[in-house]
């Protein structure tokens, strides 16, 4: 039975805001992100989407837990769903966070984190889990750190967070206040060029520049056309013969 997650609208309709508990079972919390997912894929699903992590509980349970490797390739065809939407993600970390998050973090493309944050690293058995959080760890932050970190299996501070750029604000006080910041900002770069860019960055850390140039140039060409066509509008909002 799939599970609905702790979702609700941003103010002034900003997009959704959804609570991802990292305790939760991985089948549940797969269905919880396919949910969130095919709202934001909706015609009106404009805006952005806002995951929050809460802290976990003293003992968090072992990540992903006894589970089958059907339930390990849901999940992840559900992050990459997530890190493909044409909305942009933000997310947000509370405290100790532990199991799935490092996941969600790296498939984000805006993270906020409160002063005590700390993330725990998926580990089962005293094994950091060999999934795709691993390769995204590599193309994020390098192969020599992601190696201390995996084969060290160490916590990651809010410190080394925010060096290695898992973490882009801290924000304590008026965390809302920064979510609402953020949203406005991000909104505005929602759309289809949103997972055309991140795209072009994925494969910057690996193609050829020959490789590379034709998809920028038809990024660019696309570009040029929006350009034209918002050129286009007079203001009073109203299309001018071209």
């Amino acid at each position: 039975m799939k599970t609905e997650p702790d979702r609700t609208g941003l103010p002034d309709g900003l997009g959704i805001q959804v609570r991802l508990d990292g305790g939760t079972p991985l089948p549940e919390l797969t269905a919880a992100v396919d949910a969130v997912c095919a709202q934001a894929e909706e015609p009106s699903g404009r805006g952005v989407v806002v995951l929050r992590f809460p802290p976990v509980p003293p003992r968090p349970r072992e990540w992903p837990g006894d589970v089958s490797i059907q339930d390990v390739n849901r999940w992840e065809r559900a992050v990459r769903r997530l890190e493909r939407l044409d909305t942009v993600n933000i997310a947000v970390a509370q405290g100790t966070c532990g199991g799935p998050v490092l996941d969600l973090l790296l498939a984000a493309d805006f993270r906020i984190a409160t002063p005590d944050f700390q993330l725990m690293l998926p580990v089962n058995d005293g094994h950091f889990w060999p999934g795709m959080s691993l390769y995204r760890l590599v193309r994020h932050i390098g192969l020599a750190r992601a190696r201390r970190i995996v084969l060290w299996g160490t916590d990651i501070s809010l410190a080394q967070a925010t060096d290695l750029g898992i973490v882009d604000q801290v924000s304590g006080d008026d965390l809302a206040g920064a979510v609402h910041t953020a949203a406005v900002l991000c909104g505005r770069l929602s759309d289809h060029e949103t997972r055309i860019r991140r795209r072009l960055l994925e494969e910057a850390a690996s193609a050829e520049y020959q490789d590379a140039l034709g998809a920028h140039l038809a990024a660019c060409d696309r570009e040029l056309r929006r350009i034209r066509g918002a050129g286009a509008r007079d203001v009073s909002g109203t299309e001018t013969a071209t």
